[in-house]
């Protein structure tokens, strides 16, 4: 089978990091061989990325600053890590991917839309991903949810409208490529949302084999 990119988004406290330790567990029994990335980061430079964007320390960062940083991140991690895998014939999870900064910083922080896309471009050369797993949280629901780990992120420290123009704009995305998202409730149980996401792969296994 050829590679393939699946990513995994959702708004604060939407229980990506659950999702993620139960499909690894899971594609782990099941003899898949999935190689997993996150975002930002992934990489040794990308990892430095991270931690500067995300350190509460730096509230100052201009929006464009922080697209710049993401997408520098994102096109270390593309080519040291999802086009080698790819291209070997392995399948990827990666932990955000290219949605993230239309949802972050163009609904969220309100950098135009035209500016994201051209950066795409150079980022990622065309690369798209073959399933986008969307979990899909109210505002208030997933802060409190994220209230629970303590100490929060640079962007975390946000207030609610951020978020809700994040949830809107993947919301948007997700309406606008039904063909790629596979939207799942994330306040159903994580039994639930395992459940739906596992489907959702095995669905793209299936099409991709035949």
């Amino acid at each position: 089978m050829k590679g393939c990119l699946i990513t995994l988004e959702g708004g604060e406290g939407a229980g990506k990091s659950t999702l993620l330790a139960g499909l690894r567990n899971h594609f782990e029994r099941s003899g898949l061989d999935l190689l997993y990335a996150r975002e930002p980061g992934g990489t040794p430079v990308g990892e430095v990325i991270r931690t500067l964007v995300l350190d509460p320390r730096y509230r100052g960062i201009a929006a464009e600053t922080e697209l710049l940083l993401m997408f520098a991140a994102r096109a270390q991690l593309v080519r040291e890590v999802l086009q080698p895998a790819l291209a070997a014939g392995r399948w990827v999870l990666c932990d955000r991917f290219t949605d993230a900064s239309y949802a972050y910083q163009g609904g969220g922080r309100g950098v135009d839309i035209a500016y994201i896309a051209a950066l795409e471009r150079i980022a990622t050369e065309g690369l798209k991903p073959d399933l986008t797993l969307l979990l899909d949280i109210s505002v208030s629901h997933g802060r409190a949810r994220a209230n629970e780990r303590g100490d929060s992120d640079r962007i975390e420290v946000e207030h609610d409208d951020f978020f809700e123009r994040v949830r809107s704009a993947y919301r948007a995305r997700a309406q606008a490529e039904p063909h790629r998202f596979h939207v799942i409730d994330a306040t159903l149980p994580a039994a639930s949302v395992l459940q739906a996401a596992v489907v959702a792969i095995d669905a793209l296994r299936k099409r991709i084999a035949a």
